[in-house]
């Protein structure tokens, strides 16, 4: 048995434990007498607001009862938000509106496009619409794969659809004016196979510019999931085995030197996108964590230490079962992680990002998505996402524009400052009874997967095979027949199609000559470096054929020298990916 179907019973064993639980306190009087007590507790900690048009609210919904069985499974089978299994969140408070606010929105949208200084601009525009600063970048495609702006072939794309990113100088550049020190500032950056460059980039244009101690400050997280890359998206550079062996790299030198960073965001975003269904998308990306915490685990690594820092990321559609996909996920991954790993309460909490889904959106009567994406918010922030995106109504088009970026933005402040549905009360949702329905099929055909996954060896030996690759292109092909049969309705498309006429949206595109500009500069770097470089490409060689701590050596080889050569270097080591067939 794989750990797959170890994570399946234990969580089939502690459902049968809260069951026993319940029955108990429906049968033990001294277990009744001390759960009603704990309750009435929990009840008198409560604080009370009042809404703005006067109606008094608990600052924490609870169900409304004395019954001891009730009580047990709510405590047991749920957990009060921010204690096990963490079905109703992650933390005790999360969107509450206090008179004294320390706490962070959970905004964060997505930026990329043209040269660093570009992006700049449109993280400073974005930047306005925010309380905290949080910066969310995308990448071109070379940077993506690891390729210079001045490589064979590329120079059309560079910039396009994401921001380039050579060296160091344009980390630089791509967050200039920010104060990365702050303690609410937040950076994410979706990078997979070149993540350790990318992220030893931006440490290192960070010690440029606010000195060495800020290492230990700087918050945020870096996508850096290559199993979802090789199971969903494609962008895979090095073998699979060296990917991995790298990223572990990365993580165990950021546990201790960056505590306040997420090494990695295993992302079920990109595998939901690709076509999955939300059960398939849920299993894949908590087996994948799994994965990793195993890997990790036995290259000798503390769970204690490393398990807070991994993090996730998750695709929202507009199917049912979305409304409850993080609170299921929250609690596989707290009973996986304490009764396999061994993990502690704070190695035991899912840290959930959420994104809009962006195959939602179409481009027949675009508006309507400003729609989609708003009903998928309520989804996410019902499901108590630490952090979220909200696509823009224009991606089907173009790389969003202001006007629905601001949009995408406002309608994430719509829900939690205009609206007092998540602001006055935590857990206003939890516990209703279709939601419980939902949650108990969502988990059961999650577990079944894992136990597909487990007869054919675990998630590797099933990745080799071919199995995640091939769900996710039957449950795409089922999608989009259902679509066209019209068994999926989709406003606009199949049904309550109007004559509009697509819209004439101006393209954002980066012109031939910023894209000139952006060689010219990674030229006049390398020229610059010219004497350096070899030396430090050496030395990271050799680190990488003894076996070394890769990143370690990174942090210093990105100061001379540019993405491209790295990943060149990289190659001749370990070789380059070979897709399976």
């Amino acid at each position: 048995m794989s750990q797959l179907g170890k994570i399946a019973d234990s969580v089939d064993t502690y459902n049968a434990h809260v069951a026993a639980e319940v029955a108990r306190a429906r049968t033990d009087p001294k277990f009744a007498a001390e759960l009603r007590e704990r309750w009435t507790k929990i009840h008198e900690t409560v604080d009370w607001t009042v809404s703005p048009t006067g109606t008094p609210l608990p600052r924490l919904a609870l169900p409304q009862t004395d019954d001891p069985g009730v009580i047990a499974e709510y405590l047991l089978g749920q957990g009060l938000p921010g204690e096990f299994p963490y079905a109703n969140a992650a933390y005790r408070e999360m969107y509450l509106n206090r008179d004294v606010n320390t706490g962070e929105e959970p905004m964060r949208l997505f930026a990329g496009l043209g040269l660093a200084e570009d992006t700049n601009r449109r993280f400073h525009y974005l930047s306005s619409h925010q309380k905290s600063l949080r910066l969310s970048t995308a990448f071109d495609g070379p940077t993506l794969y690891g390729l210079d702006s001045d490589h064979e072939g590329v120079l059309g794309k560079v910039g396009e659809g994401g921001v380039a990113i050579d060296t160091v100088e344009d980390m630089t550049r791509l967050f200039a004016g920010f104060d990365l020190t702050r303690k609410d500032a937040s950076v994410s950056m979706t990078m997979n196979a070149p993540a350790p460059v990318i992220l030893a980039m931006f440490i290192a244009a960070a010690k440029r510019r606010f000195g060495p101690g800020c290492v230990a400050n700087l918050r945020g997280t870096i996508q850096a999931d290559m199993l979802k890359e090789v199971q969903a998206q494609n962008e895979v550079i090095f073998p699979i085995d060296a990917s991995l062996r790298f990223l572990c790299d990365m993580i165990e030198w950021c546990v201790p030197n960056m505590p306040k960073w997420y090494p990695v965001s295993i992302s079920g975003y990109h595998i939901a996108e690709a076509g999955a269904t939300p059960v398939q998308q849920a299993a894949f990306t908590l087996s994948n964590g799994f994965t990793y915490a195993g890997l990790l685990k036995a290259r000798g690594a503390d769970v204690n230490e490393f398990g807070p820092r991994l993090s996730f990321f998750l695709d929202c559609g507009l199917d049912v079962e979305y409304l409850a996909l993080g609170r299921v996920c929250r609690r596989i991954w707290a009973i996986g992680m304490k009764e396999v790993f061994g993990a502690n309460p704070k190695a035991q909490i899912l840290k959930l990002h959420t994104q809009t889904s962006g195959r939602s959106l179409i481009a027949a009567e675009f508006q309507n998505n400003l729609t989609r994406t708003a009903v998928e918010l309520m989804l996410s922030y019902m499901n108590y996402t630490n952090s979220c995106h909200s696509n823009s109504a224009d991606e089907p088009f173009t790389t969003p524009t202001e006007k629905y970026a601001t949009l995408a933005s406002h309608g994430q402040s719509i829900i939690m400052e205009e609206s007092g549905v998540f602001k006055h009360m935590m857990n206003m949702f939890g516990g209703a009874p279709g939601l419980q329905i939902l949650e108990r099929q969502v988990e059961k055909a999650i577990l079944e997967v894992f136990r597909e996954m487990d007869t054919l060896g675990g998630v590797l030996p099933a990745q080799e095979q071919r199995y995640q690759r091939s769900k996710i292109q039957e449950a795409g092909h089922a999608y989009e027949q259902q679509i066209y049969a019209g068994a999926r309705p989709i406003i606009g498309l199949n049904k309550y199609k109007t004559d509009e006429p697509m819209p004439s949206v101006p393209l954002a595109r980066t012109s031939p000559k910023k894209q000139r500009l952006q060689v010219e500069r990674l030229r006049a770097f390398k020229k610059k470096h010219a004497k350096k470089s070899p030396a430090a490409l050496q030395k990271l060689e050799n680190v990488t054929r003894a076996g070394g701590n890769v990143f370690a050596e990174l942090v210093n080889t990105v100061e001379v020298c540019s993405l491209g050569q790295i990943t060149a270097c990289l190659t001749n080591v370990v070789g380059k990916f070979r897709p399976m067939v």
